[in-house]
């Protein structure tokens, strides 16, 4: 009997062992499993910070640039942190999206200064995927499947499809779907309802609707009675062939905007030279730092290529 008895208990015991080493196993594979789920802080940067901190749009610090960043860098690690999370001056809440979870917003800051002179930071903003190879055209022939072309200006985020426009915050991607307050915010299709409609975009002609009094932006975020320094000026680059000129008008853009969101960091007040092309538009440079993203997308030629040219017979 006595036998039996230590047998049992030591069976016991043995599934006691078993059963804390699966739990404890479990934990840890669990806990990769989250942190691997993490965007890291090159990735968080590149999706949502680039395009303020690539070109110091509203006076933001420029990656790589030390000298933007050894006083807030010494105000110390939390403080960045917690002015990155909760918005701080021109800083939006989590660089304007909410979805980010506070872990990649410290990752992203990380990143930043590991890359503005302060290698300390590297290894808190977390491993950055691998490169792809490149390959070659002989690979590329092989695949059967040819890739579907619906996500070819998913870069351009006003330029959707029908049945993607306008949706509600908690579906848009742009806002928390799990924050309660979300789902009380206001529909677009139901706020621009009765707003002047346009063609492209979210469907709304901004400037006509503030034309007509529709609307009524605040200029300055601080104060809500400052009045907008309006320039009445036309900007004209020719170009070349049959396409209409660009014509750039300051009017309509500072009735919205200060003249430092973009002078100098994305256009040089100075003729001839800003090198604009509809390549570095698209890759979000120059127009393409709004266009595409919180204005209009560039799918309406004829918007910015306005002024027609004199006809030209053709010779006989």
């Amino acid at each position: 009997m006595k036998s039996e008895n230590i047998s049992l208990i030591s069976i016991y015991f043995f599934l006691m062992i078993s059963v804390a080493l699966v739990f404890f196993l479990s934990v840890f594979i669990w806990s990769d499993v989250q942190a691997a789920a993490l965007k890291s802080g090159q990735q968080v940067y590149v999706s949502g910070c680039s395009g303020c901190h690539d070109t110091g749009v509203l006076e933001a610090p420029k990656l790589g640039k030390k000298a933007d960043w050894v006083k807030r860098e010494a105000q110390g690690f939390e403080t960045l942190q917690k002015h990155a999370i909760n918005g701080f001056n021109n800083m939006p809440v989590k660089g304007g999206n909410p979805a980010l979870k506070n872990e990649e917003v410290k990752r992203a800051i990380a990143y930043i200064l590991s890359k503005s002179g302060f290698k300390k930071y590297e290894k808190q903003a977390g491993k950055s995927p691998a490169k792809k190879k490149k390959k070659t055209l002989a690979s590329k022939t092989k695949k059967k499947k040819v890739k579907s072309y619906n996500n070819i200006n998913k870069f351009n985020r006003l330029m959707k499809p029908p049945s993607e426009w306008n949706l509600p915050p908690v579906k848009d991607g742009i806002h928390d779907p799990e924050n309660q307050g979300t789902e009380m915010l206001q529909p677009p299709k139901t706020a621009f309802e009765d707003l002047s409609k346009a063609k492209s975009g979210n469907r709304v002609n901004w400037v006509k609707s503030l034309h007509e009094g529709d609307i009524a932006p605040r200029y300055d975020r601080m104060d809500p009675d400052a009045v907008p320094v309006v320039m009445d000026l036309n900007i004209v680059r020719e170009v070349k062939g049959s396409m209409p000129n660009v014509v750039y008008p300051h009017k309509q853009h500072t009735e919205w905007l200060d003249c430092s969101n973009c002078h100098p960091a994305i256009f040089i007040p100075q003729k001839g030279a800003n090198q604009i092309s509809m390549a570095s538009i698209l890759l979000g440079q120059k127009c393409g730092v709004c266009h595409g993203k919180v204005a209009f997308p560039v799918s309406e030629c004829r918007k910015c290529h306005s002024q027609k040219k004199p006809f030209k017979a053709a010779k006989k």
